[in-house]
């Protein structure tokens, strides 16, 4: 399929079968988000991957019974950096210089300015800039299913505090922003899977400055 074929074959499927996803598919997912372009190439996010049955027993109340994180083969977290630090963004700056064969103890100009504006902001300023990058990957990675065939259910509808409690991401730096349960679409009980794929048409959608 072409990505446009692909996108008018998914949906925000209601009801999972349960069936296991390939884990070829899924690393093809995962690496569509890595892949994806951040902010200065900071990638101030991390996917964190849950597939254990019990631990999404306990994630399916947090995120209100929505019974595809529990059904889904596997269930990706998209978790933002909670703040930008001098020493994250530094080492993500001499990541990408030994990466690509240069001193990787040289700061830029730039990688000062940068730090200089982002450590100045409140840490829920830089949550939200964050975490719109992990938007980014997370709308990436969904294209990616899609192109595979793989049935995904993009989701906001969770109470991230609990969710970043139990998975412990403040420990980590984290915290939570999206959930993608991923797996094979249940035709049998899904209200939305013989429903004509609506949007807004081309002429509303586009605003055109000749």
């Amino acid at each position: 399929m072409s990505l446009i074929e692909a996108l008018n074959w998914r949906y925000a499927t209601k009801k999972m079968s349960g069936q296991a996803v390939p884990q070829e598919k899924v690393d093809q997912i995962i690496e569509a988000a890595r892949l994806a372009p951040t902010s200065s190439g900071l990638q101030p996010f991390k996917v964190l991957v849950i597939t254990n049955p019990e631990l999404k027993e306990k994630i399916l109340p947090i995120a209100f019974g929505q019974h595809q994180v529990k059904d889904a083969s596997h269930l990706l977290v998209f978790a933002a950096w909670d703040n930008y630090t001098e020493p994250r963004i530094r080492n993500a700056f001499a990541h990408s210089s030994r990466e690509r064969g240069a001193a990787d103890d040289v700061v830029s100009d730039y990688e000062v300015q940068l730090t200089g504006n982002m450590t100045t902001r409140t840490s829920d300023e830089n949550f939200a800039h964050a975490a719109r990058q992990a938007y980014i990957g997370f709308g990436v990675a969904i294209a990616q299913a899609a192109l595979l065939e793989v049935d995904a259910t993009p989701m906001e509808g969770f109470n991230n505090a609990e969710l970043d409690t139990l998975l412990g991401l403040k420990e980590r730096g984290l915290r939570s922003v999206t959930l993608l349960p991923l797996g094979y679409r249940a035709e049998e009980g899904d209200w939305l899977v013989n429903l004509k794929k609506v949007r807004t048409p081309l002429s509303q959608f586009v605003i055109e400055f000749n």
